[in-house]
């Protein structure tokens, strides 16, 4: 099974590499300005995620974005929290400040914040989360995230407005 997921994400992953950068790029736009992360680090990494998962859909494509997103997502977030880890004294390794290093911890702070916040989200109203995983994570447009999660445009349209209200309470 292990192989034959391997197989598709090869075979499927250079038809989609130019969408996956774009969708790479659109997190990065997002980070503090210097992120050490590159566009095609952080589509490299979410392909080894996704390669060493299983019952990837490759064949659905608003789907497998998504997953892809979510992947992109986790490397983004594991890579905050070890900033964060560091900032606190987690390495040895002595920083000085400067005005940049502020607007990044704050930036790396925010995006755990908002994970967080997603994650509780997803506990208490799964869809609501889907849908924001889809529209912000994923970039997918109102249509592609109905036909990724199986619901209708206009239930996209109230879900993501229900959700961006939740989260914007929550993380205030």
């Amino acid at each position: 099974m292990q192989q034959t997921v391997q197989r598709d994400i090869d075979a499927v992953f250079p038809q989609v590499y130019g969408e996956l950068r774009r969708l790479a790029h659109a997190h990065l736009r997002r980070e503090r300005a210097g992120h050490t992360l590159s566009t095609t680090d952080l589509v490299h990494e979410a392909y080894v995620r996704l390669a060493d998962s299983t019952g990837i859909p490759v064949q659905e494509r608003p789907r497998f974005f998504v997953i892809a997103a979510t992947a992109m997502r986790r490397v983004l977030i594991e890579y905050a929290r070890r900033r964060q880890a560091a900032k606190r004294g987690g390495t040895a390794e002595i920083i000085t400040l400067e005005a940049d290093q502020i607007a990044a911890d704050e930036s790396s702070e925010m995006l755990i914040a908002l994970d967080e916040a997603l994650t509780r989200l997803a506990s208490i109203e799964p869809r609501l989360a889907s849908v924001v995983e889809c529209r912000y994570f994923g970039g997918l447009t109102e249509d592609e995230t109905a036909e990724a999660l199986g619901i209708t445009a206009r239930t996209v349209r109230r879900d993501w407005v229900k959700a961006k209200e939740w989260l914007y309470a929550e993380l205030r």
